[in-house]
């Protein structure tokens, strides 16, 4: 990609679209791993009990595009996608914590922490800061098209 289409790219989304665009192929990447080469089930039977990782993969690919898509609304239209990318993280953090709580898993609580700090509290400080560097929309004057 070019610099100019780089910078274009970079204006048209903003610090909170790039901030959502980040995130969104990330978890769809996160949630293509599982698929590819799932990972152990250690602390995650509360998922694992209701079906295999393979297919609550899709909870993060279907949400990381959402959140990918999400990157390209307005800023207020782009809720949707810090909803998206909270979802995966948060069923995790769940998890993790239960099985700290049944005996399953003593290290999830250590990791549902880290889920509920790096991903959820991040998502939910990122979806307040308000867009500063996205120019108002263009309004046409009166008898003149935009």
């Amino acid at each position: 990609m070019s610099c100019r289409a780089a910078r274009r790219l970079h204006k048209a989304l903003g610090r909170r679209g790039a901030f959502l665009a980040i995130l969104g192929v990330g978890k769809t990447c996160w949630g293509i791993s599982f698929l590819v080469d799932p990972p152990s089930n250690l602390g995650l039977e509360l998922l694992t009990d209701l079906c295999s990782l393979r297919h609550w993969a899709w909870l993060w690919i279907i949400c990381g595009l959402i959140t990918l898509f999400s990157a390209f609304l307005r800023v207020g239209r782009d809720w949707f996608g810090f909803l998206a990318a909270l979802l995966p993280p948060t069923v995790w953090a769940t998890a993790y914590t239960v099985a700290v709580i049944t005996g399953d898993y003593s290290r999830g609580g250590f990791v549902a922490v880290w889920y509920l700090t790096s991903h959820v509290g991040v998502i939910l400080w990122a979806s307040a800061v308000p867009e500063h560097s996205v120019p108002p929309p263009v309004r046409a004057r009166r008898g003149k098209a935009a």
